[in-house]
């Protein structure tokens, strides 16, 4: 894993002040300004799950075109740190208060969920999410492509499009699907094909066809092909259509690095464990996604520890879950700093923060 010069310049500066995030706002503003121009006229919303970070959204928001929220808290937090900002709300479990929360586009996920909102009384503007039964395959995770709680089939939509069409408050503008994340650029337009055929055959105009851009944790320096994605989108997207993505982890993934100090090296039944402060109520990422956070070891310790020779990295907590990255070859002491990458998405805010007490991460960012 490539390391920035200014990270781990902070990473030895904030050694004895550890666990802590960092995160590198210059990196990601470089990053979404080179993704905008690939995308060309496609709509770009951040999906505020991925990280909410308020220095964040004030770095991304020059580059996109709004934010796409799940809940009212999001929604809220967004209006405080960015008033003016356009608000997509997604999400399967919506609230009635929440379906009363001014936005620009509600994605609707059933005809239960549109009788609610038609209840209010209140005007709306809306996308219908559509799960379309196609294939997924070698996605990470699959929102679609069959039966799961999220959308709709097309049944339910025809039964949408039968509501909408008794009464003039709440305006249907077209669909939403977000049906796999962890795809790359050619099975992402892949399903974009599909999901736009499938608009265009209820007359639709507007589409967002959602996010799922692949991170490869496995690879830390690869990166999303958007050039590509942006020039197979422009080859589907028709005249006069307003095409929409919601990127997420693809964007700010690369921009967060969680920063640990080793307590103790020890073996056990053959096995060397690394001990380090913090862990997966920090970082629940490796456990949520099944694989290795790749880190980088800075020689800050000292005394006897593990030399170049498979190491299980741990965090404080009472679980064997508690895993970060296992077996990785690599040469660490008690006192080293370890500095886990790919950390900017799914990572702090996922995470069950109050497991055993322990102190929270500082908060650090590079501009």
């Amino acid at each position: 894993m490539i390391l920035p010069e200014r990270v781990r310049e902070r990473a030895r500066e904030l050694a004895g002040d550890l666990p802590a995030y960092v995160y590198d706002l210059a990196g990601l503003d470089a990053h979404a300004a080179a993704v905008r121009p690939a995308l060309a006229d496609v709509e770009v919303y951040y999906a505020v799950k991925a990280n909410p970070d308020a220095a964040l959204l004030r770095t991304l928001a020059p580059h996109v075109d709004g934010f796409e929220v799940s809940s009212g808290g999001e929604a809220a937090h967004v209006r405080a740190v960015l008033p003016g900002a356009r608000l997509a709300f997604g999400g399967p479990g919506k609230t009635d208060a929440e379906l009363a929360v001014p936005v620009h586009r509600v994605h609707v996920e059933s005809p239960g969920e549109l009788r609610r909102l038609l209840a209010t009384g209140r005007p709306a503007d809306v996308l219908l999410r559509v799960n379309l039964d196609v294939s997924v395959d070698g996605a990470s995770l699959a929102m679609g492509g069959g039966a799961t709680p999220f959308g709709m089939d097309p049944g339910g939509v025809a039964e949408c499009l039968e509501l909408l069409r008794r009464q003039k408050q709440v305006r249907w503008h077209g669909f939403h699907a977000h049906l796999a994340s962890g795809l790359d650029a050619p099975e992402l337009l892949r399903l974009a094909g599909a999901v736009l055929d499938f608009a265009r055959g209820h007359g639709a105009r507007e589409v967002n066809v959602g996010g799922g851009m692949a991170v490869p944790y496995r690879r830390p320096d690869e990166r999303f092909d958007w050039d590509a994605y942006g020039k197979g989108l422009t080859a589907l997207r028709s005249p006069g259509e307003t095409l929409r993505v919601e990127p997420g982890r693809a964007l700010t993934a690369y921009c967060g690095w969680y920063l640990t100090r080793v307590l103790d090296v020890k073996r056990v039944h053959g096995e060397v464990f690394a001990v380090v402060t913090g862990g997966t109520h920090h970082l629940r990422t490796p456990v949520a996604k099944g694989h290795d956070q790749p880190f980088a070891v800075l020689p800050t310790g000292e005394g006897p520890g593990a030399e170049d020779e498979p190491v299980t990295l741990v965090g404080q907590l009472c679980t064997p879950k508690d895993v970060l990255a296992r077996r990785v070859v690599t040469t660490v002491r008690p006192g080293d700093v370890v500095v886990f990458g790919m950390a900017g998405a799914y990572a702090w805010t996922i995470s069950h923060h109050d497991f055993l007490m322990h102190p929270k991460p500082g908060f650090h960012y590079l501009r």
